[in-house]
């Protein structure tokens, strides 16, 4: 039997944080110990713990997490970097016959611990010389180029996207292969089994609504007014910290900030959901069903009991439809 990484995923809100403890839990009745790393990108900052809905004190204390308040917020994370650590991580749980539990919303970031996903490096002489060019061509000329030099990623990829065509020609020139070579592929480099938790919209939206008024409640404001003079360029795109800055700043009231947050809040919740729903590997589990910890401990002793997962095979040729969605920048 196969001890496969269990990863959580699922859009902003739908309660992932709560089924890996239910299920760490009730892997650990079961006689086997079980941890979480996180896969929630903005998580890994110290201090951003409101905006971010980071587990709380006691969720932390009733099962061990990693990769939680491991980097200062004027520090950057990227996805190659994450991964690394992810890996280290679940290596190492996995050597001490622990079981790691993937808890995270950020879908790229998932993706990263457990899939066949490469990131090339930057150049920034390189991606510097194609900005040029497209200030002079224009964005045109440049998706013509890429269109000769790799016509499989051009055709999945939207013309008027420049950042992303200067990022496809950085990295052929790199690397000397096709862009859509370093493309995510929908292969399991380390055993795992996912589990979706979906929620109609309505109730998604009200869970961001109370998610979003507890967040007033709760000190977001003075969160921010604390970390603001050390909110580097990567932690400040996290979402809801730019409304309230802009909120001390006197540019919004209170009550238009927190507004703001919770639209874009659900629209972040709708783009998760189409990330995720282009997986065909994932489980998907009604997140309100009062069975939901003993359907999802079946699907892990279902996924441990078979050495063969049949759609792994199907998922890489599906991809391949959606080279253009996925992007590893």
């Amino acid at each position: 039997m196969t001890q496969r990484v269990v990863s959580i995923v699922g859009p902003t809100a739908s309660g992932k944080t709560g089924l890996g403890i239910a299920i760490a839990k009730r892997l650990a009745e079961q006689g086997e110990r079980a941890e979480i790393v996180n896969a929630d990108a903005y998580q890994m900052y110290r201090g951003m713990d409101i905006g971010t809905a980071k587990p709380t004190a006691e969720e932390q204390a009733a099962v061990p997490h990693h990769l939680i308040d491991i980097i200062d917020p004027e520090e950057s994370m990227s996805v190659a970097r994450f991964q690394e650590l992810a890996r280290e991580t679940i290596a190492d749980l996995q050597s001490r016959g622990i079981r790691p539990i993937l808890v995270g919303g950020s879908g790229l970031y998932a993706r990263a611990a457990i899939d066949d996903i490469s990131f090339p490096g930057t150049d920034p002489e390189i991606r510097k010389k194609y900005e040029e060019r497209e200030k002079i061509e224009g964005a045109g000329a440049l998706f013509e180029e890429l269109k000769a030099k790799d016509p499989e990623a051009a055709a999945r990829m939207d013309p008027h996207n420049p950042r992303r065509t200067i990022r496809a020609l950085e990295v052929i020139e790199l690397t000397g292969r096709p862009y859509s070579a370093s493309l995510p592929r929908y292969k399991y480099v380390i055993p795992s089994v996912q589990i979706g938790l979906d929620l109609s919209r309505e109730e998604l939206d009200h869970r961001i609504d109370i998610r979003t008024k507890q967040m007033m409640t709760n000190g977001f404001v003075e969160e921010v007014e604390r970390l603001r003079p050390r909110l580097g360029a990567t932690a400040v795109r996290a979402l809801g910290y730019q409304q309230i800055i802009d909120l001390l700043d006197g540019i919004w009231d209170e009550y238009d900030a927190f507004a703001d947050i919770a639209q874009k809040t659900k629209r972040l919740a709708r783009k998760q959901m189409g990330w995720f729903g282009r997986d065909p590997r994932i489980h998907w589990l009604q997140a309100l069903n009062p069975k939901l910890v003993d359907n999802a401990m079946a699907i892990i002793a279902h996924a441990d009991a078979g050495d063969y997962d049949p759609i792994d095979a199907q998922a890489d040729a599906y991809v391949q439809h959606h080279l253009g969605d996925i992007v590893a920048a």
